[in-house]
């Protein structure tokens, strides 16, 4: 769990579970990284999307994470609430892909090249090492979060299988959710969409059902 906000999650778990203990009908669920429409912050997942659009990545690391889309994590949170065991934790994920996976998927939905260059990790460290520095001094949020790059060095990879089980969860394909992401991030006017209509790139296409 690298960062403050990481453990401050974990931790904040085991009090819903000492109170779960003690009676109290708590079920957990943890949402693995939702992608899909109406993203406006963006979440991590969504800058990915983003970055993509805006031609921001021209490299990629070798890590993995499992992508869900959001409206399935929100039927799954439902689904958790209607049949749910007390004290019992569920993973709303759907598909274990590498970062090289995800960038390939994006490309196919845009029509674009997908970066070709893996960055080792020890490039990737030193550069989020000085982007967080430098952000300490600026006040900005670092382009590159050391936080993120030591993350990234594990493959987040997980099984929903307990949650299909035991409530019912049928995630669609993440490629679905990357589709309305780039739709949404498109159709918004701002960062990712501007950027790339002014470029005169293709748009995306769609295939979701």
């Amino acid at each position: 769990m690298a960062g403050d906000y990481k453990r401050s999650k974990f931790l904040a778990e085991q009090v819903a579970l000492e109170f779960a203990r003690d009676g109290l009908p708590v079920v957990i669920v943890n949402p693995t990284a939702p992608v899909g429409d109406h993203d406006v912050k963006p979440t991590p997942t969504g800058k990915i999307v983003v970055d993509f659009l805006n031609g921001d990545m021209p490299a990629f690391i070798d890590t993995g994470l499992n992508v869900v889309d959001v409206r399935d994590t929100a039927e799954g949170h439902w689904l958790a609430c209607e049949r749910g065991r007390t004290g019992e934790r569920y993973i709303l994920g759907s598909e274990n892909l590498t970062l090289a996976q995800i960038l390939q998927k994006l490309a196919k939905i845009t029509g674009r090249k997908a970066p070709t260059i893996r960055l080792p990790y020890a490039v990737a460290f030193c550069a989020g090492a000085c982007s967080t520095a430098w952000a300490s001094v600026t006040g900005t949020p670092p382009r590159v979060p050391l936080n993120g790059v030591r993350m990234a060095r594990k493959k987040m990879w997980v099984t929903h299988e307990k949650a299909r089980r035991e409530l019912g969860f049928n995630p669609g394909p993440a490629e679905a959710a990357l589709t309305r992401a780039v739709e949404w991030f498109q159709r918004a006017g701002s960062g990712a969409a501007g950027k790339a209509r002014g470029r005169g790139r293709r748009p995306a296409q769609s295939t979701a059902a």
